[in-house]
């Protein structure tokens, strides 16, 4: 249970950390001005720039299932050591958001985005160099694996932020819908694939041959990534990190609350069906990437029918009506129902906000109100656990639920202040 659990938090976090970057054209905005861009793009041009994505996962997920049997079952480190070996990727790639961001501003996304390959590169190196130090080393084989997560961490944010950001100004800010919906698929197809790979390639060649199909993957997507045109880089003061962090704030903390919902479900339903003596916990998180997947494909564009806060506020209803369901459920069908309802309501919530936050700040800054606002994602998923773990111990798994509702209902909130707020900007526009 305990490896189901670590598998599948990741794996469903970074299927949705990254494909919240809005979805709802801002060329209306007048303090915002916007590069002329094509106002079309096809879908192959889109995917040109989600594969880079798709591989930054694919890299990602290919140890994923590997690495905590390894330091767990050969190394013979406790679970707590083994958890930390996956976990650690995340606090590097928080702490990194805000500078990778700044870095796409002034230097451009698609040099970002090289640089995040050729990381991903060197972490399969270091996955080949592990399996030949574990032998002689137990503590030092343990030690290139945590430099290898800690750097994969920084390579995620850089190929990942880098990608969106280019495909977004090569193709325009009206198509940041599509754009979205297929970062998304990317991101989760990576890890989908990657950890059942991973699992089959260490089957027959260990760490040595996930550590050489990284390396392979990394070569030749930086030549592909090289090939491609840059896109221009917009000039102008940049706004120092204080004031870009106050502008989206209160965005990124709807992140994270709203966040906590799916970081408990995927963390904990094995463990609360097994609580309840119920099989069948894997098909909650499959009902939560499908409906997930699902609302990003077909109700993308209701987001420009109806506005950012109304979809977010509704998006967050119908989470909060799933995390209710899984909590009272007494049938284990009833709760595979509400974790499809909360995939549905999550879908939508991240990027109905993602844009708004972006908006607030010059288009020269947009790189990093994007890494703060998705760093926020970060401190949810990182704290939830221990959090959530420490509830259980006092009141039971069915008490992670509660405490999920409440962080929606307080997300639900912080949507209704922002919208009167934008209400009241509007009006004072109008007036003057």
């Amino acid at each position: 249970m305990l490896g189901n659990a670590i598998v599948a938090l990741p794996s469903i976090y970074l299927f949705s950390s990254f494909t919240s970057k809005a979805s709802y054209d801002m060329s209306t905005s007048p303090s915002v001005p916007l590069q002329q861009t094509p106002t079309r793009a096809g879908t192959l041009q889109i995917l040109s720039y989600s594969y880079f994505t798709f591989v930054c996962y694919l890299t990602i997920g290919l140890p994923l299932a590997v690495l905590p049997s390894i330091v767990h079952l050969q190394l013979g480190y406790s679970t707590v050591l083994a958890g930390l070996v996956i976990s650690i990727q995340y606090v590097a790639t928080l702490f990194s958001r805000p500078w990778v961001g700044r870095f796409c501003d002034r230097s451009g996304a698609r040099k970002a985005v090289i640089g995040g390959l050729l990381i991903g590169f060197l972490s399969g190196g270091l996955l080949i160099a592990a399996a030949l130090v574990v032998t002689h080393s137990r503590l030092l084989g343990l030690g290139v694996l945590l430099i290898c997560r800690l750097i994969l961490g920084v390579g995620e944010s850089m190929t990942s932020t880098g990608s969106t950001l280019w495909s977004i100004s090569a193709n325009g800010p009206q198509n940041t819908a599509k754009v979205s919906s297929f970062n998304g698929v990317s991101t989760y197809g990576g890890m989908a694939i990657g950890a059942p790979l991973g699992v089959w390639l260490s089957n027959h060649w260990g760490l040595n041959g996930i550590g050489t199909l990284v390396m392979a993957l990394g070569f030749v997507t930086v030549l592909m990534a090289i090939r491609k045109p840059a896109t221009p880089i917009v000039h102008g003061e940049q706004l120092p990190f204080r004031a870009v962090f106050k502008r989206v704030a209160m965005h990124g903390s709807v992140l994270a609350l709203g966040g906590v919902g799916f970081s408990e479900l995927a963390t904990f339903v094995t463990l609360y069906y097994a609580s309840r003596h119920w099989d069948g916990a894997a098909l909650c998180l499959t009902a939560f990437g499908c409906t997930f997947i699902l609302a990003r494909l077909l109700f993308i564009n209701t987001i420009s029918i109806f506005g950012a806060f109304q979809v977010a506020m509704a998006s967050l209803s119908v989470e909060l009506c799933g995390l209710i369901l899984i909590w009272s459920a007494p049938t284990p069908i009833l709760a595979l129902l509400g974790s499809a309802l909360t995939g549905l309501g999550f879908s939508l919530g991240f990027p109905s906000l993602g844009l708004e936050a972006v908006r607030r700040v010059p288009e020269q800054n947009r790189g990093a109100a994007l890494g703060i606002y998705t760093g926020f994602a970060d401190v949810s998923f990182f704290l939830a656990g221990p959090s959530a773990g420490a509830i259980i111990g006092l009141y039971g798994y069915g008490a992670v639920f509660i405490f999920a509702m409440i962080a929606v209902l307080m997300a639900l909130g912080i949507v209704f202040m922002l919208a009167s707020r934008s209400r009241r900007m509007d009006l004072m526009e109008i007036s003057d």
